[in-house]
């Protein structure tokens, strides 16, 4: 049964201690926000080298996103993972991580935590734990040197493994996200897992994402993951596990090294049936699925509020209006014919 909807000047006053449920009735619990839709790589897979990245009036202070966020836990958010772009070259991006902590003081957040590529970890790693991050999501697709600048354009190798390394110096637990790619790492793979599980990290593995025009032909690098799996369970043992840990990975137990491989499939197997999550952009759009354009401008709602001294009450009116338009499922697919991106924002701009 679809929410029923309330406008803004009928909004009730205990909105703010609702759950998020959306209209399959499943409750919104994790939040994952764009900070910064700017990086210090350029990864074939995610956008084109020459980008056009918005201008910075555009993007929500970093006050304002403390204010959506805390929104949102307010509603029942448990998770919030901060992501980009490169979430850590947003300037003064630590005072968002030390205002979010409170939340984890409180009680009300069970968990913050980022995914990024790992080139500012050395700079941040201690700060985020002390800020009350407990685990990264560090992005690396292959431990070779020529293919990782070939990837990412712009990076070195050594700045992610240096990232890695101070992670793990600082106590946070790493896990490692690897975009397998056609004809590029796929042959990686069995020793990618040996490496990670032998440094007590997770290895998570993620089909490419048909999002945003890029400098390319995703059709070249789509690896299905049912391929994949197939051709490790010659080599491992992979015992399936019922955990989930609030995202879209599915995960097996590789009994030979002891750790845990996850797969994210949008492609070749839908996730959506459990979805828990809404994304927000680093201006303010909110997307309550990865792979539809619908979506609802929270920024407007906030400075509204900001303007006529309405507390949240727009802004909790928006989110409710937009939650109650939460699909059922995505509709990825890999264009072979037109060759275009299922959606046309970029990964970067969307949340992770």
């Amino acid at each position: 049964m679809a929410l029923e909807l309330h406008h803004p000047d009928q909004l009730p006053a205990s909105a703010a201690d609702t759950p998020l449920i959306d209209p399959y009735g499943r409750a919104v619990t994790y939040l994952r926000v764009s900070v910064t839709d700017r990086c210090d790589f350029r990864c074939v897979y995610c956008m084109s080298e020459h980008m056009t990245f918005l201008p910075k009036r555009d993007l929500l202070t970093l006050e304002e996103l403390d204010q959506v966020c805390s929104a949102f836990i307010s509603r029942g958010v448990v998770k919030l993972r901060i992501s980009g772009g490169e979430p850590l070259v947003r300037r003064d991006i630590m005072w968002l991580f030390n205002r979010l902590g409170r939340h984890l003081q409180s009680g009300a957040l069970e968990e913050l935590t980022l995914t990024t590529n790992g080139t500012q970890l050395p700079r941040y790693a201690r700060e985020l734990y002390d800020c009350g991050v407990r685990r990264v999501n560090i992005s690396l697709d292959t431990r070779d040197r020529d293919k990782f600048a070939d990837i990412t354009r712009w990076g070195r190798l050594e700045q992610t493994l240096a990232g890695i390394d101070a992670a793990q110096e600082a106590g946070l637990r790493v896990k490692i996200n690897m975009v397998a790619l056609k004809d590029v790492n796929g042959d990686e793979i069995p020793q990618m897992i040996r490496w990670a599980h032998g440094r007590d990290m997770d290895l998570t593995l993620i089909e490419t994402m048909p999002l945003g025009d890029i400098d390319g032909d995703r059709t070249d690098q789509y690896l299905p993951l049912s391929r994949v799996r197939a051709a490790l369970a010659d080599e491992f043992t992979l015992t399936p596990l019922a955990e989930r840990t609030g995202g879209p990975a599915r995960y097996d137990r590789v009994e030979e090294t002891g750790g845990k491989l996850g797969m994210i499939t949008p492609l070749t197997h839908n996730f959506c049936e459990s979805c828990n999550r809404v994304r927000l952009t680093c201006t303010g759009t909110l997307y309550m699925c990865l792979g539809q354009e619908d979506s609802a401008d929270l920024r407007a709602a906030l400075r509204t509020d900001a303007s006529e001294g309405t507390g949240d009450r727009q802004l909790m009116a928006r989110i409710d209006e937009a939650i109650g338009r939460k699909p059922e499922g995505h509709d990825f697919v890999i264009d072979r014919k037109g060759r275009k991106p299922a959606v046309k924002r970029h990964m970067s701009t969307t949340g992770g």
